[in-house]
């Protein structure tokens, strides 16, 4: 069961006197449970197609579907319902808010999405303890560490059990081990509930963690990778000769 479907992508920026295209026609299916990720030189377009897959930006033209609902031509209020109730985001930068506790802000997708108190505790628990977070629940994000916000993050990502989860460089603000650490989590979570995760990563030991790798080049799909029973250090160094073919992954 695809949980995404692109067809056609095309995304433009400027006008018709200066007219840049940084997503010419792209395609992509994605089923339920896989774990992928997007790769490709700076300026490729792997940012920009995130983006149009998250309804974050919109599509000069196409066609996205999550579950079967196209949402490239909803109204803003009707995006933003869709949005908080299929969609899931982990960014580089984290974006907790500095005056809620951990808790409250993995709790925020629940609260908006008016989940019963008794229900929200209990997914709240769920997740936390799988990231690893739980013990750190009452304190704010000044006072954790910076693994532990992205977890935090992961977690109020994960939280609301959304049909898909949409991560931006999730690993850049991190040391390796914290970014280990995360990642392990997230394919934890990716195969305990066959959570779909999207990632956009410069990193080939992060992508190693996919299951599937897809290339992009100058706005178009220029390979893909299956993992399939391969070891990840296999996988790792597969992604690595892609990217010397490519001609270099830049963040």
């Amino acid at each position: 069961m695809n949980i995404l479907e692109a067809n056609k992508i095309i995304k433009t920026y400027g006008n018709k006197w200066n007219r840049q295209e940084v997503l010419k026609g792209i395609d992509i299916e994605v089923k339920k449970g896989e774990f992928v990720g997007i790769m490709g030189p700076s300026g490729s377009g792997k940012t920009t197609l995130l983006n149009v897959l998250s309804s974050i930006d919109r599509v000069s033209s196409g066609s996205i579907r999550v579950e079967g609902k196209e949402f490239t031509s909803m109204k803003d209020k009707e995006l933003a319902e869709f949005r908080k109730r299929h969609l899931g985001f982990i960014f580089q930068e984290y974006h907790l808010l500095d005056t809620l506790t951990v808790k409250e802000n993995i709790m925020l997708p629940l609260t908006v999405n008016k989940i019963s108190p008794k229900a929200a505790q209990i997914m709240f628990e769920d997740v936390a303890k799988e990231l690893g977070i739980f013990e750190v629940k009452d304190k704010y994000p000044n006072e954790i560490s910076g693994g532990q916000k992205q977890r935090t993050s992961a977690a109020r990502a994960f939280v609301h059990e959304p049909s898909i989860i949409f991560a931006d460089e999730p690993t850049g603000a991190l040391d390796s081990k914290s970014a280990s650490d995360l990642l392990n989590k997230l394919s934890d979570l990716n195969e305990k509930r066959e959570a779909t995760i999207v990632m956009v990563t410069h990193d080939p030991q992060a992508a190693s963690y996919c299951s599937r790798v897809i290339f992009i080049r100058d706005g178009q799909i220029f390979t893909k990778l299956n993992r399939g029973e391969e070891s990840r250090q296999d996988f790792f160094n597969d992604i690595i000769k892609t990217q010397a073919v490519l001609g270099g992954v830049g963040a």
